[in-house]
């Protein structure tokens, strides 16, 4: 007796949504089909050659940290993991340069792994130390509520204005890419609670050592090896539920499937839609969300201008600078290849490439002095408008689920209900989540375990 067809499956977006629920279903043994309108994978995560500076550059430096479990399961699948550089500390500078050091001590038990270079960091005085610990407390008791924006609930926890600015701002505006005002205070103490009080292994941060196209590529053949197919440079039109079947429409055709995974941004995913009922009342949750921008700044210098490897920049308009010739071998050699990182960029996003770079390159000398002697060899700037929608204060209810309704139909992607932000890691979950309200096996991974006194909240 012939062996049964495998169940067949069409997945609309090669993102981190699409390509962690095409490999976990291609793996299960159903026939994967991928389109990507890109040339490359990797969505909003991906990286390209410049056309006016001619180097590959990613769209913006993407991190992870150690509590993303589903990520790393991620690239363990791949074969990847080995391509992510992990980093124990967080350097804070100041304008001037004075450094401020957080790393986990060890034998300090949970949350209190940070407190000996916590105490010890130059950025905050005591009366801003004291009020971010008492804040801290308040977390560990349990998650606010979901409709404050994070902004009013630290004014209302007594948090001084150097404490916002110089550490809630710092670390939750590059994490969630808003503003303090716009985000939900749930996301935000999640954010605090996974990464930074759970355990030391939680917040440790890893980068990319090669461009990020080039490793979800890995995906690409990861699909391919078990008998499925991606389609790059192939715009989807129109996705219509049949009887028994669900048909996408692309530039070269009409296929049909079994089953349909729309794993395209929010911003994007309501023009595929069919004209009916379950349509209309996903368009309508779309209309309560918003986009955020990012910009990434790339600068090429004759030199070396800092041996650090990253840095959390305070009280300027660029927020990180990391030296991908630091952890991407093959940017090895005379010079420095530097990346500024400037999240919620709304104030960025109307200026000309010249303004950007000229606020660049004034405020990272204000940090490396070297920056005045050195000679920029090439620049590019480059403008995520939509990088990520806004968390914002009573969003979930707004959140759709994998499957919102529609029997062959399911949703992925960082704005569906994953119970994390936009994040990659929430990316990979809505992923996971979309194949297993698919095919009905479980794969997300557990959350790492709190260790220490963490255990007891």
């Amino acid at each position: 007796m012939a062996d049964p067809k495998p169940q067949t499956v069409g997945i609309v977006g090669g993102g981190l949504a699409g390509l962690a629920a095409g490999c976990a279903l291609a793996d299960a043994g159903l026939k994967v089909t991928l389109f990507e309108r890109r040339p490359y994978v990797g969505g909003r995560a991906s990286s390209y050659e410049h056309p006016g500076t001619g180097e590959v550059v990613d769209n913006c430096q993407h991190v992870l940290l150690g509590c993303c479990t589903n990520l790393i399961h991620f690239y363990e699948t791949l074969g990847v993991a080995d391509k992510i550089r992990w980093f124990d500390e967080l350097t804070f500078l100041e304008p001037g340069g004075r450094a401020s050091r957080f790393a986990a001590t060890r034998f300090v038990p949970a949350p209190m792994h940070n407190v000996p270079s916590f105490l010890g960091a130059h950025m905050l005085g005591a009366s801003d130390k004291a009020a971010i610990a008492r804040a801290m407390f308040a977390m560990s008791r349990g998650l606010p509520d979901m409709e404050e924006n994070f902004l009013a609930w630290l004014r209302r926890h007594g948090q001084t204005e150097r404490a916002i600015d110089r550490f809630w701002k710092t670390v939750l505006v590059s994490a969630l890419n808003e503003d303090l005002d716009r985000v939900s205070s749930r996301y935000a103490a999640q954010v605090f609670r996974e990464s930074f009080m759970n355990s030391a292994q939680a917040g440790r941060m890893g980068v990319p050592s090669i461009p990020l196209s080039e490793l979800y590529s890995a995906a690409i053949q990861y699909i391919q090896a078990r008998g499925g197919n991606v389609f790059l440079r192939c715009s989807v039109s129109s996705v219509t539920p049949c009887e028994n079947r669900v048909k996408i429409i692309t530039g070269s055709g009409e296929t049909a499937f079994d089953s349909v995974i729309l794993a395209a941004p929010f911003n994007t995913v309501s023009s595929l839609l069919p004209n009916d009922a379950v349509a209309a009342q996903l368009k309508h949750k779309l209309r309560h969300f918003e986009s955020s921008p990012i910009t990434g700044i790339h600068l090429w210098f004759d030199r070396e201008i800092t041996p650090l490897p990253h840095a959390v920049l305070l009280d300027r308009t660029i927020q990180w600078m990391f030296q991908k010739s630091k952890f991407q071998h093959e940017r090895e050699g005379p010079g420095s290849y530097i990346e500024v990182v400037v999240s919620a960029s709304k104030s960025l996003v109307q200026k000309s490439r010249e303004e950007v770079l000229e606020i660049a390159l004034r405020e990272l000398a204000d940090f490396f002095p070297l920056v005045r002697e050195a000679t920029v060899v090439k620049a590019a700037v480059i403008k995520e408008v939509h990088a990520t929608y806004s968390v914002l204060p009573g969003l979930d209810q707004w959140r759709p689920e994998s499957q919102p309704g529609w029997p062959r139909i399911f949703l992925a992607g960082d704005w569906t209900a994953s119970g994390w932000p936009a994040t990659m890691e929430g990316a990979v979950r809505s992923g996971y989540l979309a194949a297993e309200a698919l095919n009905g096996k479980r794969y997300l991974v557990p959350d790492l375990s709190a260790k220490g006194l963490m255990r007891l909240f």
